[in-house]
């Protein structure tokens, strides 16, 4: 019980990421510290999607507790085992990723220019 509860934390931490990966660069705009935070996390992500023989931290103990529970670790990755099919149908990563991507790249320029209109009124 203790392992099976420990690997739904961890799915829901998880999910948390996902989502600040998605919109942490619109936090931002709110708590410019963030982005700090935000671009680490997108390099880290990237990094995963290129396959550099990287694992997650997340989905390493995910797959730890569900072994110890008795249960078999997520044969894929995090995305692929509980996104797909779930947040957007099979066969549409692509189009996932692209608005995934859409949604960070907007969201830096509007910091950019948030940053570049505040120094602006400075002087």
């Amino acid at each position: 019980m203790g392992y099976r509860l420990l690997a739904d934390i961890t799915v829901a931490v998880h999910i948390a990421f996902v989502a600040f990966v998605v919109v942490g660069g619109f936090l931002s705009l709110r708590w410019p510290r963030l982005l700090y935070a935000h671009v680490a996390s997108v390099v880290w992500v990237c990094l995963l999607m290129l396959g550099l023989k990287l694992t997650c931290p997340l989905t390493a103990v995910e797959n730890w507790a569900r072994e110890r529970g008795g249960e078999p670790g997520i044969p894929k990755g995090f995305v692929e085992t509980h996104l797909t099919g779930t947040l957007y149908p099979t066969g549409l990563e692509w189009l996932f990723r692209t608005l995934v991507g859409v949604a960070i790249a907007g969201s830096w320029l509007l910091s950019k220019h948030r940053l570049f209109r505040t120094l602006g009124s400075e002087t």
